[in-house]
C-alpha cells in the first residue's frame, strides 16, 4: 500500500497522481488534503512520515507547492528515506541508488504527465544495494546514534 499527501498547492498533482496509482493496481490511502483550502504543509507531510516510520506502509508520496518543505518533514523520521525528485534521472537514482521510500514532488513546479513519468520511473526502478546499502547502512547508524543521545 502506498501513502499519499499534499497541502494545498499540491492537491491537483496528488489527484492526478493517487489516479495514476489505481490504474496501476496499486492500493492507494490518501492522508490529504482534501480541498484547496490553505493548510500548512508539515501536517501531513508528518503524517506520511511517521506512518512510514512506523511501518503503517512501505512507501509514499507527498506533494506541496515546490517539495521542498514536505522533504525536510518527511526526512526528520527514523527510516524514511525522501527524496525530492524533478526529473526521471533523480527519480530512478532515488531508488536505484538511495531506496528512496518516500518520494516528493513540486505540485506547482511540474506538469501531471511529467510527474506520472517519473513515479512510473521510481516504481519500475531497483535498488542496486552494493555498496549504495552501506551508505544507507552509515544513514540508519546516524539515526540510531540520534535516538540514543550519542549526536
Amino acid at each position: 500500500m502506498f501513502l499519499i499527501a499534499s497541502d494545498h498547492g499540491g492537491l491537483d498533482l496528488k489527484e492526478h497522481i493517487k489516479a495514476y496509482l489505481k490504474e496501476r493496481g496499486i492500493e492507494v490511502r490518501d492522508l490529504g488534503t482534501d480541498n484547496g483550502d490553505s493548510v500548512d504543509y508539515p501536517d501531513f507531510g508528518e503524517r506520511v512520515g511517521k506512518a512510514i516510520s512506523i511501518g503503517e506502509a512501505e512507501n509514499g508520496i507527498l506533494i506541496c507547492g515546490t517539495g521542498i518543505g514536505m522533504s525536510i518533514v518527511a526526512n526528520k523520521f527514523p527510516g524514511v528515506r525522501a527524496a525530492l525528485i524533478w526529473d526521471e534521472f533523480t527519480a530512478r537514482m532515488s531508488k536505484e541508488h538511495n531506496n528512496a521510500n518516500v518520494v516528493v514532488m513540486g505540485g506547482r513546479t511540474l506538469s501531471e504527465e511529467k510527474a506520472g513519468q517519473m513515479v512510473g520511473i521510481w516504481l519500475d526502478s531497483k535498488f542496486e544495494g552494493g555498496r549504495h546499502q552501506k551508505r544507507l547502512d552509515k544513514i540508519s547508524q546516524i539515526e540510531d546514534d540520534i535516538r540514543a543521545g550519542r549526536l
